[in-house]
């Protein structure tokens, strides 16, 4: 493995460079899996945990109640919640009876996930929506005759009011069955970090798979007094990858541009992520006869991908923005990151002793000579021809 000052040949995964948080509870780990071997150094926080009820009793009743009388219709959301629920009325004695009446009904299963555990228990989907969304779900369900029909809902992690009360407006008698909850994680400062590494643009893409993930992230960020510059980051520099269009609907509604899977699987959103970050986060410019491609946190040069650390590279992607033009210390002063200041403060400025160290280490990270020129008493440029820099498309390099 490379060290931070080591050049790797590594280049050739389209992620290599790149650094990618992962907020998921669940499934973290092939996630993470899968961008690493894309080349992409994954930062773990995860924003949430699937907890047990505090009181099974509702689940109890809904169990029961479900049990006793004919079902015309079911909602499966989510597979692990579909076999929790099962499980729960094992040990209730009650599973024989529920599974006979799920049989009897109209099962929606919400996805392929639930679709599996559906079959799994022996019963079959009757429908399941393209998109996976619930809107979709209640689309086709006020589509049925719904007066008088009982209706089970099972829950995932929170209420459905959207879809339970336009269920009721038709005049189904609708059955919440509440199986886990989502509880903020027990240590929330892995998030926390991963917030503050997206504000000062040491992180490059920001996963999300689940709408309360979404949500804790905001929530923490706001605690910190970041949520605005966290949102300002997700819209210019930092890539909000999401596994779907309910997970995206926090961030698509506060002006986040996101990327998004043709279908909401985890490899689909790391193919999106591989097609959709290096166009955001990369360029290439012609610098003394030899091409430079800065990434995220490194740069391919000689055909090697030489990481960089946060402040040299802060001071490159400002040169990189004006190639082969004087850019004054005072402006790489502000380019500098600083530490997070608390809510409110003033964050503090780098002095140009800051800006000449942050110089020195960029080249010795480049590891060659005369890519960064010292222009006596005005500041500092790349040595290249504008004219012959090869842009990628608007907002590449952040």
């Amino acid at each position: 493995m490379s060290t931070a000052s080591e050049p790797s040949a590594g280049f050739a995964e389209p992620l290599a460079g790149f650094a990618v948080g992962v907020t998921a509870a669940r499934r973290h780990e092939e996630l993470a899996t899968l961008l690493e071997r894309r080349g992409a150094r994954v930062v773990l926080a995860p924003a949430i945990r699937v907890a047990p009820l505090d009181d099974d009793a509702e689940l109890l009743e809904a169990t029961r109640a479900c049990a006793a009388g004919p079902l015309d219709h079911v909602v499966v959301t989510t597979g692990i919640g579909f076999r929790a629920w099962l499980e729960s009325a094992d040990g209730q004695g009650t599973r024989d009876a529920l599974v006979a009446r799920l049989a009897e009904a109209a099962i929606v299963a919400r996805g392929p996930k639930a679709r599996g555990a559906i079959r799994s228990a022996g019963l079959h989907e009757r429908w399941s929506p393209d998109s996976e969304g619930l809107a979709e779900v209640t689309e086709h369900l006020l589509r049925q005759d719904l007066n008088g029909a009982r209706v089970a809902v099972q829950l995932y992690g929170e209420r459905q009011p959207e879809l339970t009360a336009a269920l009721r407006g038709a005049g189904a008698e609708v059955i919440e069955v509440p199986v886990y909850r989502w509880s903020r994680t027990e240590d929330p400062t892995p998030l926390r970090r991963l917030v503050g590494q997206a504000v000062a643009g040491t992180i490059d893409a920001i996963t999300f798979t689940s709408a309360p993930a979404v949500a804790e992230t905001l929530a923490v960020a706001a605690e910190d007094g970041l949520a605005e510059p966290l949102l300002d980051a997700l819209r210019a520099h930092v890539v909000a990858a999401c596994v779907g269009p309910v997970t995206a609907r926090a961030l698509t509604g506060r002006g986040v541009p996101t990327v998004q899977p043709e279908r909401a699987r985890l490899g689909a959103l790391v193919r999106a992520l591989v097609t959709d970050l290096p166009a955001r986060r990369s360029r290439r410019l012609s610098v003394r006869g030899c091409a430079l491609e800065l990434r995220g946190h490194a740069v391919v040069l000689d055909g090697l991908l030489r990481p960089i650390a946060p402040a040299p590279m802060a001071i490159l992607r400002a040169l990189a923005r004006r190639p082969g033009h004087v850019v004054s210390r005072a402006e790489l002063c502000g380019a500098l990151p600083g530490r997070l200041a608390p809510a409110g403060e003033a964050r503090p400025q780098a002095d140009e002793h800051a800006v000449e160290m942050a110089v020195a280490r960029l080249r010795r990270g480049l590891g060659r000579p005369g890519i960064v020129e010292t222009v006596v008493k005005r500041g500092y440029r790349l040595a290249c021809d504008p004219r012959l820099a090869e842009r990628l498309p608007a907002g590449a390099g952040g």
